[in-house]
This record gives structure tokens, sequence and C-alpha cells, in this order.
């Protein structure tokens, strides 16, 4: 049916294996027959985390992020350690972030933040039920909690204070899901 779209790899090397980033290069043929190179990043997966506290509030962090040169405010996200499922990943991501844990998950979506560059994707967790605890975080890690009410998170989203992608994405879920349009499975 896609055919007419495919990319085939023909053949293809790592050409950058770092500690956490892998870039892959590989040679492939267009479906026109034409042959070229792909560079991407690959990635491992990583999880999101929506935290909503009993109140309604959400959850979010203030992160500092080296590429841009500023602090962000995001969702609660973490990568996935080989072997690990995603809601473990998101399970202990939450606690190691933000010292929380909950009795209620959702799984929502599963995006791809930058299907040009990257093989990245991240699958979105609803948490209810939140219980605080000890925050965890990672050797040089360093990280903020916050909270926002739904509405002051769209806000956020609407004035560019919160210009994270998987942040705008969960803060758009979150709206479809308390104005009932949309039912968690």
């Amino acid at each position: 049916m896609d055919a007419h779209l495919k990319e085939t790899r023909i053949d293809g090397e790592l050409a950058y294996d770092g500690h956490f980033l892998k870039v892959q290069r590989d040679r492939i043929k267009l479906p026109n027959g034409a042959e070229t190179g792909r560079e991407f990043i690959k990635h491992p997966g990583a999880v999101v985390i929506l935290p909503l506290l009993d109140d309604g509030r959400v959850l979010l962090e203030r992160q500092f992020r080296y590429p841009l040169d500023r602090v962000f405010i995001e969702l609660p996200a973490g990568k996935i350690d080989p072997g690990e499922e995603s809601l473990a990943c998101a399970k202990r991501e939450l606690e190691e972030e933000t010292g929380y844990s909950a009795s209620e998950w959702h799984y929502l979506t599963t995006i791809h933040n930058a299907i040009a560059y990257s093989d990245e994707y991240l699958d979105i967790f609803l948490a209810r039920g939140l219980q605080a605890g000890e925050v965890k975080l990672d050797e040089g890690e360093f990280i903020e909690t916050i909270t926002a009410t739904p509405e002051e998170m769209l806000d956020w989203v609407r004035t560019g204070r919160i210009t994270d992608v998987k942040t705008i994405i969960g803060a758009f879920w979150l709206e479809r899901i308390n104005s009932g349009a949309w039912k968690l499975g």
C-alpha cells in the first residue's frame, strides 16, 4: 500500500557511539530507485508521566537543558533502561525525579517527537493517587518540582512558557480527558 513511499536500507554503520546517543549512517534506496544517505539518532525510547495530584493540579518539573542553555518546564520523563518495560520505567522515573509514587496508572499513547532525525519514541502515562516520598535524583541531575492547574498549564503553552513538545502533548491530552471528550481505556 505504501510501497511508492518506502525507503529501503542497503547498508549502514554506526557513525557515533556515545554514552547516551548513537548516530546511525545508512545508505538507502529511494522509491524511484535512486540511492542516498540517511543519518539518524538511535534512542532506546522513553516515558513521559502526567502526574495528577488529588486536587487536580499537575506535578511538573523545572530542569536546565544544556543544548538550549535554559530552564524548561516539563512533565517528568526518562529513558527506558535495557530490558525494562515502559510502565516500570514510568514508575521508577516518577519516584526518582519527584519523590512521588502513584496507585493508579493509565497508558495514554506513544508519540514520536523527532521523526526526521531520530527513532525515539515516548510512551505517555497518566498517574493518579499520588503519594509523596523521597526524591532519588541520578548523579548530576538537578530538578525542581512545581505544580500547575490544567488551565495554567494550557496558558503556559499558549504564552510560550512551556515549549517542550512532550509536555505540550500531555497538556492537550489532559484537557481532552478532563472535558470528557476522551475516555481512559
